[in-house]
């Protein structure tokens, strides 16, 4: 509707997660590196936590493409309130298998075969269980069981658990302390500062074709405290302010129109805070030291993944 008024090329806040408009900021970027590390390096279990729409699901369709031009397999389980059964039938289907039995075993016995002829041909095959956090605790025991499906020296599946910081909780359960036990990394995605919010919208519209400045300084301001720097809502407020400028006839999005669609959606202005950087620390959240090691060392295997 608005974008032959923008002369935008396609919708810059759309909500299907688009990895196009992967906007890699440095703790993005050190959770992609986390993913595709322990994807490529055969590390069995990797789990991915991050608030309500930080944008994990685009995260991890980002690094599933990266392996575009590699013998890479991927099941993708986006509804993870199966029984076991069902989760298997699943990941089988989703790997281009037709299930020859519905018990337990006869599946299992199907997807041990096909990972050894897979592994064989040194391909890689991924299971990702997006919303992990609502997994019961039976289906989470025989996921931690498909990590025995193995040879002498590696992994035949990896698996990527990805959901809300309750993912963590539930993964710190007694319970469940042999599946941790196996987790061999683990990377988060956090909210925007306002300097992020800023460029992650001006980053969008770049991609979608904007050749002006459709939101004023102030207006991004704005859109960062209703927006409390969680991606997801960032592109609500930006996409219904293009839409309010585009009926309102205004060629640049305004103070009051980021007010106007705020006060809609029925959200509430974060209270203003200095950033870290202001008080003269770092955006950048700690890591440890065997988060650098990993991290270096994949750059170093892989050039191409170097910060430009």
């Amino acid at each position: 509707m608005y974008k032959s008024f923008f002369k935008l090329q396609s919708s810059p806040f759309g909500t299907s997660p688009d990895p196009r408009f992967l906007y890699m900021m440095p703790h993005t970027r050190e959770a992609l590196a986390c993913l595709e590390y322990g994807i490529s390096a055969r590390k069995g279990f990797t789990v991915l936590t991050g608030e309500v729409g930080t944008g994990k699901t685009t995260l991890l369709r980002r690094a599933l493409s990266s392996f575009s031009n590699r013998r890479v397999s991927t099941a993708f389980v986006f509804n993870p309130r199966l029984d076991v059964l069902d989760f298997l039938e699943f990941v089988l289907t989703d790997f281009g298998l037709v299930p020859q039995t519905r018990t337990k075993s006869g599946m299992l016995l199907q997807l041990n075969r096909w990972l050894i002829e897979r592994f064989r041909m040194e391909e890689t095959c991924v299971v990702v269980v997006d919303e992990a956090q609502n997994l019961s605790w039976d289906l989470l025991e025989e996921i931690r069981l498909l990590t025995n499906l193995e040879t002498s020296s590696e992994k035949l599946l990896q698996i990527v658990l990805s959901g809300q910081p309750e993912l963590e909780e539930k993964l710190r359960h007694p319970s469940v302390r042999q599946l941790r036990q196996r987790v061999s990394l683990w990377c988060r995605t956090q909210a925007l500062t306002e300097v992020q919010t800023h460029a992650y919208v001006t980053e969008r519209l770049r991609i979608a074709g904007a050749t002006w400045q459709l939101f004023s300084p102030d207006a991004l301001a704005l859109v960062h405290r209703y927006s409390r720097g969680i991606p997801r809502i960032i592109n609500l407020v930006c996409e219904h302010s293009l839409i309010l400028a585009y009926v309102e006839q205004v060629q640049q999005v305004t103070t009051t129109i980021v007010e106007s669609v705020a006060t809609e959606l029925e959200l509430e202005m974060q209270p203003f805070m200095l950033s870290s950087a202001a008080l003269g620390g770092g955006s950048r959240s700690p890591r440890s030291e065997s988060e650098d090691n990993f991290i270096e060392a994949f750059n170093r295997e892989t050039p191409g993944r170097q910060e430009r």
